[in-house]
């Protein structure tokens, strides 16, 4: 096994576009062969695009790409660009009169950074795709989707930490699996290895331990930051059904519940998709146990990468 860089997928693009005074942006994951996909939505306050297509009971069988955005329920908006951007290729579901391609999207909330009134848009999503194009490089940090990321939310934004994009792919023989991970959570990140905070809620420059806060104070009818939501995608070369394609988006999530505490709450929208483009014959548990593991790297890589902006401290301020 190796770390190898997740562009480096054969079939997959991978751009980003952001507007860093409105501190927000998108990161575009485009398939024009067409992949098999899947989703789990566990978070309890999520905005997505698409997800129901992925049901396996459902017609479409590949999808053409899959849009990570800032900006709420508006980032939605930066797929359309991405529409645009897969028409002109001429990338899409054939109807017999044209092609319309696919495009499934998962949202953050980075509202409360930079310029509220500045949202990914189709522009964004258009320039994001054109960027997939050249990009060679596994961009991390305050990037695309992590523009605008924070984290450790228990006590409201001023207590919080930026958060940021991450990546983290692997090769195992001829499978390849990696992660883009935008990390936005309410709760802190821990390292797996160790189980220490490595950044959340700071209060008096300490970190309050966001789980051992909420158990302290169970009781209490808390008025939680609802800006939150840790969305991405798990991206592979397996050949993969839509049902199999969907139990990997299932156990990525494990990636999310060894670093983030707490994970998945009613204020956070925690998605993730996958992405198969159907080269490599592989054991389907092999891959739900690689997809939790790039995830788990891929947060982590996230919050290392991140840097300082919009009045918030990051990891490297304070290692």
């Amino acid at each position: 096994m190796k770390e190898i860089n997740l562009v480096d997928i054969d079939g997959i693009n991978i751009g980003h576009a952001q507007n860093l005074e409105g501190g927000t942006g998108c990161s575009v994951i485009i398939c024009k062969e067409g992949a098999t996909a899947g989703v789990d939505v566990r978070g309890g306050a999520p905005g997505t695009r698409e997800t129901d297509l992925l049901n396996p009971v459902n017609m479409i069988e590949k999808i053409h790409s899959i849009v990570l955005s800032g900006g709420s329920a508006f980032g939605l908006e930066a797929a359309n660009g991405v529409m645009e951007y897969l028409d002109k290729c001429e990338v899409g579901f054939d109807v017999g009169v044209t092609k319309v391609p696919i495009v499934c999207s998962a949202v953050l909330f980075d509202l409360s950074v930079g310029l509220k009134n500045i949202r990914p848009d189709k522009a964004m999503g258009y320039q994001a795709a054109i960027h997939s194009e050249h990009n060679k490089e596994d961009l991390q940090g305050n990037v695309g989707a992590g523009t605008g990321a924070t984290l450790g939310k228990m006590l409201g934004p001023e207590h919080s930490m930026k958060g940021g994009l991450g990546s983290y792919c692997i090769q195992v023989g001829d499978l390849k699996i990696g992660a883009l991970i935008a990390v936005n959570c309410l709760g802190d990140v821990v390292d797996p290895k160790t189980g220490e905070i490595i950044a959340g809620a700071i209060k008096n420059s300490k970190f309050i331990n966001t789980e051992q806060w909420m158990i302290d104070n169970y009781n209490k009818d808390n008025n939680v930051f609802p800006g939150n939501t840790t969305i991405g995608a798990v991206i592979t070369n397996a050949i993969l059904t839509k049902s199999s394609a969907n139990k990997i988006a299932s156990m990525a999530h494990n990636g999310y519940a060894r670093t983030m505490r707490p994970a998945h709450t009613m204020f956070d929208g925690d998605t993730i998709f996958t992405m198969a483009t159907n080269k490599i014959e592989a054991d389907i548990n092999v891959v739900g146990m690689l997809a939790a593991r790039v995830v788990e790297k891929a947060v982590i890589n996230a919050v290392k990468n991140a840097n300082s902006r919009y009045g918030l401290i990051a990891y490297k301020d304070i290692v």
